[in-house]
């Protein structure tokens, strides 16, 4: 039987398809795994496990979905907007801000239903939000507890075509407060807040008498009171509807996206981003329709060294035309570079890709620029792994420190990670499971569903990933906004250990009781006592009673890690050990500051590696992390697949640097 050690030094490649079971030709599949669970990968090749949610606040109104936005102002004045039916609230600095002791809110129009289909584009210390169903507002901050949401009032414009048909506009008056009839059934309700321009002037409809008269506001004085067929509605109102993408681009606030006009995009005058006034000089406002053979609805805008176009039928280029100036009405020039299709999901940047969603919300798409090719292309980011977005995806976000990570929430609440580095050809898929579960009985989840996430950046060079999760707790339903703990891959100080979700922590005088525990009443959760594991408990009255006193302590939901790799490939004397009977029986773990951890070749059938020494006794922390080589005799049998698994359930790091494995195959 012939013997092979085996060097699994790399799990850069990620969790695998189920579909690339026997790939053993596969560059990428000894660097693969085929479960990666509360794993990330590193673009270096290490697995890590993920560190857990510190709890921040309850939503307004936990029956509700609600959603997450990032606000950047600088780089010390970032924010978490939490969007719910109506209300805005915010978060800074892993804390919930309030004015007057209660949470700081202002009042929002958009529905909950509603929420997951803004957009959004900022500048400064301005948000300009769009959604079809409403009015492109911008929100504007002062200061932490000063913000406000107004709708925009657009110069000029943009308006639709011009009239050709016979029906007349008459004003009653060339300025101030006036009506305009209509010669003809014009006007509808949903027209109040439209703009119309005619005889040299402008006017905003501000209310509705039938469908031939309306009320408006002159903003620019009529040149007389003659009735006219050259006259011009609003683009955007709530009968044509909103626009629902927003980009900034080349100094240009672009929207696009209408209901009536869903191909269409109207820039902003240069510099001047509510100003829409169409015309032929080089920083005036333009207007520019997709032409396509089919109806291709704009679903998002992307600013990249040309601005990218995610439509329903394919993915577009806006540019000057054969120049690398800017811009201009006379000059732009818009190019199909794909035809895929995506999906009402904003895209994302990522270095020089945008990362966009699929028309089916299943697969995730790279568009770069391909200079031996002059064009762009778009492989799928998914083609290693198309399981872990098969329950579709309703968001993305991008991370960009400490690693750089793709974040999906998928619509079963499992929340899927990328560790995406293109310049070193990592594509690196992992899942995660948040502590916790939703619903009862055989509905149960058996994790916290994720809802939505944001990434702000941090003060302390890592970007800070902040999430909504979905529990039961004591048989009620609740929504938490909780914000992903910091920790350094090279950790020293065990008591600073954050390995549990919706945590909270404390640290002060010696105590055996721990209370402020209410949003995870009736759970049983995990303990971290001054770097030691504690044996579960459950929160009573929002409390815990210890069995011994602490000054340092991590209360939380438990979560397991788990990593399992594909089957062993160590060849044998008549080819491939694929489909023979072999037995694994020893493994050698290469870690890196590691507290606990099991292996074995199946989830049933573990084996600790003892970490901890005579001089580290039970009940105190380790005086020494595991690093390095621990070599453990495999507890398996001789079968054909030579799966090994390691889990981590303890509230402590792990780091696995790489598996060797020793392999005895049968050629009988």
């Amino acid at each position: 039987m012939p013997r092979t050690t085996l060097a699994l030094n790399s799990f850069v490649s990620g969790e695998f398809s189920a579909k690339l079971d026997g790939r053993i030709d596969f560059a990428k599949y000894n660097t693969s795994c085929k479960t990666l669970e509360n794993f990330l990968v590193h673009p270096q090749g290490a697995a890590t496990r993920r560190v857990g949610t510190q709890f921040i606040a309850e939503v307004k109104d936990s029956s509700k979905k609600t959603r997450l936005i990032p606000f950047e102002f600088s780089t010390t004045q970032t924010y978490v907007l939490e969007f719910g039916n109506q209300y805005m609230r915010v978060f800074k600095d892993k804390g919930q801000v309030l004015s007057g002791g209660s949470p700081f809110e202002i009042t929002t129009p958009y529905l909950e239903a509603e929420l997951f289909e803004i957009k959004f584009a900022q500048s400064a210390d301005i948000l300009y939000i769009t959604h079809p169903n409403h009015a492109v507002r911008k929100l504007s901050r002062t200061g932490h507890t000063s913000w406000t949401l107004t709708e925009c009032s657009f110069t000029d414009g943009p308006y639709l075509a011009a009239n050709t048909t016979s029906t007349t506009l008459t004003p009653s008056g060339t300025s101030g407060s006036i009506n305009i009839t209509a010669s003809a059934s014009l006007f509808a309700s949903t027209d109040v807040g439209r703009l119309v321009t005619f005889s040299n002037g402008r006017a905003k409809i501000t209310g509705f008498t039938s469908a031939t008269v309306v009320a408006a506001t002159v903003q620019a004085n009529f040149a007389n009171t003659n009735a006219v067929t050259d006259w011009k509605l609003g683009a955007f109102s709530g009968t044509t509807g909103h626009p629902s993408c927003v980009s900034f681009f080349e100094q240009r606030l672009v929207f696009a996206g209408t209901i009536a006009e869903p191909q269409t995009l109207y820039f902003s005058k240069s510099g001047d981003y509510e100003n829409m006034t169409v015309g032929t000089n080089a920083d005036d406002a333009m207007i520019y329709t997709i032409a396509s053979n089919q109806v291709n609805a704009i679903r998002f805008l992307k600013a990249q060294r040309t601005l990218i176009v995610g439509t329903t039928g394919g993915e577009f280029t806006v540019s000057a035309d054969g120049t690398d100036a800017s811009i201009t009405p006379t000059n732009i020039a818009i190019k199909r570079q794909s035809s895929f299709g995506s999906a009402n999901v904003d895209a994302l940047v990522a270095g020089n890709a945008t990362l966009f969603l699929q028309r089916a919300k299943r697969k995730i798409r790279e568009l770069t620029y391909n200079f031996d090719v002059d064009g762009y292309q778009a492989p799928d980011l998914t083609i290693l792994n198309d399981t872990v977005t098969k329950s579709g995806i309703n968001q993305l976000e991008y991370q960009q420190s400490p690693d750089s990570i793709l974040w999906c929430v998928r619509d079963d609440g499992i929340f899927s990670g990328l560790t995406y580095l293109r310049s070193e050809e990592v594509v690196a898929w992992h899942r995660h499971k948040l502590g916790g579960t939703f619903g009862s009985g055989a509905t149960a989840t058996g994790y916290g569903v994720v809802e939505s996430v944001a990434s702000i950046a941090g003060e302390i060079n890592e970007d800070e990933l902040w999430v909504i999760v979905k529990r039961t707790i004591n048989g009620a339903t609740k929504r938490y906004v909780e914000c992903f703990a910091n920790f350094d891959f090279d950790e020293t100080d065990p008591t600073d250990f954050k390995f549990v979700d919706s945590h909270l922590s404390y640290s002060g005088s010696a105590t055996t009781t721990l209370s402020g525990l209410s949003h995870l009443e009736g759970q049983t959760v995990s303990v971290l006592a001054d770097g030691a594991t504690h044996p579960d408990r459950v929160v009573s009255s929002g409390a815990i009673t210890l069995n011994r006193s602490a000054t340092k302590a991590v209360v939380g939901l438990a979560y397991n890690s788990v990593l399992q790799t594909m089957r062993i490939e160590g060849g044998a004397a008549e080819g491939t050990s694929q489909g023979k009977t072999k037995r694994i029986s020893k493994v050698v773990l290469r870690l890196f500051e590691t507290v606990g951890v099991k292996v074995g070749p199946s989830l049933s059938n573990l084996e600790a590696i003892p970490f901890r020494t005579t001089s580290s006794p039970m009940g105190s922390p380790v005086s020494t992390f595991l690093a390095g080589d621990k070599e453990i005799e495999f507890n398996d049998d001789f079968n054909s697949d030579g799966f090994i698994f390691v889990k981590q359930d303890q509230p402590l790091p792990c780091s696995l640097l790489a598996i060797y494995p020793t392999l005895v195959t049968s050629d009988g």
